[in-house]
């Protein structure tokens, strides 16, 4: 018989955003251990995090549809990139790179992962788990685009420091799978789930 505590997620509704990085392969150890941890996870994907890992890949571990377009069938007349984060109790961009950052600081909406950040706000939170190189992250346009998220509230875990997939060693590594588990369990720990709301 399953604990409480083995099911830490039971009840909540995940919307996990996969940007195009090499970090992407973490993000499928991460919506494993999300659906384990009792959550319904939907998953949506840029075109560039489909260079890196299939979507297929995200269907078979949340046993649920992958959004990859704006464009997709919506199973009812509202807007998909309206009605995800209106059913998710958060929202988390992992990998999120620098170019989704900038994004999102600016505010644009020019694709399925930007446009969802855009109407999350008001929604539901967003965590963020930057990946990118170190120049990139240590970048004045990053950090600032990252100070400007953190101020309308958007929370970020990570980058860790290590070797990178450009062969360097320093900042920009993808915080691991169980430390962004961890900040969610944390971010919704005093938060109950839409759906007993």
């Amino acid at each position: 018989m399953a604990k409480a505590n083995d099911r830490p997620l039971e009840g909540y509704h995940l919307l996990l955003c996969v940007t195009g990085g090499v970090a992407a392969y973490k993000s499928a150890d991460l919506a494993s251990k999300l659906t384990q941890g009792a959550a319904v996870v939907d998953v949506a994907m840029t075109d560039a995090a489909q260079q890196f890992i299939a979507p297929l890949t995200f269907q078979a571990l949340t046993a649920r549809r992958v959004y990859t377009t704006m464009w997709q069938p919506a199973e009812d007349f509202r807007s998909q990139h309206l009605s995800l984060t209106e059913a998710a109790d958060l929202m988390v961009v992992a990998p999120a790179t620098a170019d989704i950052l900038a994004k999102m600081a600016c505010g644009l909406a020019d694709d399925l992962v930007s446009t969802l950040a855009l109407s999350a706000c008001g929604a539901c939170p967003i965590l963020v788990a930057p990946a990118m190189n170190t120049r990139m992250w240590n970048a004045p346009p990053t950090q600032r685009n990252l100070q400007t998220l953190r101020d309308t509230g958007v929370r970020a875990v990570g980058p860790g420091e290590g070797n990178l997939a450009c062969g360097t060693t320093g900042p920009g590594r993808m915080a691991e799978p169980a430390e962004i588990l961890a900040a969610i369990i944390d971010m919704l720990r005093n938060t109950p789930p839409k759906s007993k709301r």
